[in-house]
């Protein structure tokens, strides 16, 4: 993982189908299918890096808070 990721903020199915305008299971669908890069958490559940989402989205990069 480079550092640019290291800090980002993981996001939920729903969060990522709310930025892209899909239905969740879309995102799953794009999940299992291996066009959307994302993590597992200890339960199973799948997470993804938002900076990832929105670079893939062609949506602006959120500023970090200092």
């Amino acid at each position: 993982m480079d550092n640019e990721h290291a800090t980002d903020r993981l996001i939920k199915p729903g969060e990522v189908a709310a930025l892209a305008g899909v239905d969740p299971k879309t995102v799953t669908r794009w999940a299992r299918t291996g066009a959307l890069p994302y993590t597992t958490t200890l339960g199973g559940h799948r997470r993804y890096r938002e900076s990832v989402v929105r670079e893939l989205l062609g949506l602006p990069k959120v500023e970090e808070e200092a």
